[in-house]
């Protein structure tokens, strides 16, 4: 049984991590975080957000320019 404080509203997890709702809407097309319709309102898993939000901060630490001077 799916557990309702395992989801959030899109404008819930918008506001927890900082996204704009619309960002929050693309990724769960894209399918890099879970999305699931509770009767007219879409919800987002919390957990596959929250793993999202750190693979992503996990990717910023390798992207970007380099530094020479250490």
């Amino acid at each position: 049984m799916t557990e309702f404080s395992d989801w959030l509203t899109t404008a819930e997890a918008a506001q927890l991590v900082g996204y704009h709702v619309e960002r929050i809407r693309e990724l769960v097309r894209e399918g890099k975080i879970q999305g699931r319709k509770f009767g007219p309102v879409w919800a987002v898993n919390r957990q596959s957000l929250l793993d999202y939000i750190r693979e992503i901060g996990h990717q910023g630490r390798k992207r970007g320019r380099k530094s020479i001077l250490k």
